[in-house]
């Protein structure tokens, strides 16, 4: 159907005087086609009367304009609406995504929040992470305790102060810890100081259990790679002893208190994982099987050196230099000897050390207990785990006591209470045997 179109003419005049032109805006949006528009379109030829200035001149210009169209009305319409929900819709979905990020910002800080308390409020960056899985690793390694234990009374046919020697033995490497620390500190093993001994300690460890679990058959070699497991578990925690130091380094006595919870809080997690276990599979599979196990888990702390931050030393030192018999090294190391003698004669550091060296010399009665629980009261080792678990329960619920209420309170006054009260609790051994 052909459009129709109509003429419409007026005068070209100022809008002051011609009505017309006032009532007619050309906009973007041009109001010519709506309705409530001043001029009237039919489908057949309209003239308007011309008006005539002065002197009979005609100023009239006729415009031909297409008849107006009720679709493009429609259509023009519908363009405006969608434009305008479209512009609603961005608003709307602008709004949406603000509220959604406000949301995650606080589920966030709600999540970091959580995190930060159940790891005893120390924010897990990647140091503290290492950290708290070497501590965790000396806690799991308790899975073969149980094993050692028997297998020295069992197998090897030890008596009690035999077995007590062996421990002792074991012992050793923790009392010259201050070495591994003059080593670490002055033989860079490629490049770091850190992120090489925390592996080589890992190694060292998964020799020492694999040895157990294969080739040891009498007490000279069983109690050899005790001593190196035992030296494996001490290096690795010189190494992370010396990060919480640096960190602590400058904090008040809470911040200190908290990073000591998660060490000792991640040892506690590791025992409560593996004590349950530990008398269980000594009753399945025997002490070979545990020992297998075992010489797993120190590979976790070889794994976790990645996440310690250190720069790489640069120079001659950086390479693999155990020339420990060299001049820089023994220069080094009398250095730290002296600066170590100097801290010591300080009153605030000689008598806590006095206080550790007289509470770690007193005799204990590991070796005559395990021996009495088994020989005379015939506990079975899966039983023997589950006390082994209920002790590492009780050690974090101490560790939690500690960073609850604790963490600001003296510490002379904590080491008071907890001699006396350790005290009063190992004499219930002698009741008890009684």
């Amino acid at each position: 159907m052909a459009s129709t179109t109509f003429r419409t003419s007026f005068s070209i005049l100022p809008s002051h005087q011609n009505p017309l032109l006032s009532s007619l805006t050309l906009s973007p949006h041009s109001q010519i086609h709506r309705k409530r528009l001043s001029i009237v379109s039919h489908r057949r030829t309209r003239r308007r009367p011309r008006r005539k200035l002065a002197g009979g001149k005609d100023m009239s210009v006729a415009v031909t304009m297409p008849a107006p169209s009720h679709g493009r009305d429609k259509s023009l319409d519908s363009v405006l609406d969608s434009t305008n929900s479209a512009g609603e819709g961005e608003m709307l979905t602008a709004d949406v995504e603000g509220e959604m990020s406000s949301t995650r910002k606080n589920a966030m800080r709600k999540s970091k929040y959580l995190i930060s308390r159940i790891c005893f409020g120390v924010e897990l960056s990647p140091d503290n992470i290492a950290v708290a899985m070497v501590y965790f690793v000396q806690g799991v390694l308790g899975l073969a305790r149980l094993a050692v234990s028997f297998y020295l009374k069992d197998d090897l046919h030890l008596e009690p102060a035999e077995t007590a020697v062996i421990s002792g033995f074991s012992a050793i490497p923790w009392l010259i810890k201050p070495l591994y620390g003059f080593i670490s500190d002055s033989v860079p093993l490629f490049g770091y100081r850190r992120r090489s001994y925390l592996v080589l300690s890992g190694l060292l460890g998964a020799l020492s259990w694999s040895l157990m679990s294969t080739f040891v058959d009498s007490k000279y070699s069983a109690a050899f790679c005790i001593l190196l497991g035992s030296l494996s578990v001490a290096f690795s925690d010189v190494v992370v002893d010396s990060m919480v130091v640096e960190r602590a380094r400058g904090e008040s006595q809470s911040m200190s208190g908290s990073l000591q919870s998660l060490c000792w809080g991640s040892s506690a997690f590791g025992g409560i994982v593996s004590s349950y276990f530990s008398g269980s599979l000594v009753g399945a599979y025997g002490v070979r099987f545990v020992f297998g196990v075992t010489a797993l888990l120190p590979l976790i702390t070889s794994a976790v050196a990645v996440l310690v931050k250190e720069q790489r030393v640069l120079g001659p030192a950086s390479g693999l230099d155990l020339a420990l018999s060299g001049p820089g090294f023994l220069e080094s190391s009398k250095q730290h000897i002296v600066q170590l003698w100097d801290a010591v004669k300080q009153p605030n550091v000689f008598f806590p050390t006095l206080f550790i060296f007289l509470w770690q010399a007193t005799p204990h009665s590991d070796s005559a207990m395990f021996f009495f629980t088994t020989n005379k009261l015939g506990f079975t080792p899966e039983f023997l785990g589950r006390v082994k678990l209920v002790t590492s329960v009780a050690s974090l619920l101490g560790v939690g006591l500690y960073n609850g209420f604790l963490k600001n309170v003296p510490l002379h006054k904590i080491f008071f209470a907890t001699t006396v009260t350790g005290t009063a609790l190992g004499m219930t051994q002698k009741v008890w045997d009684k």
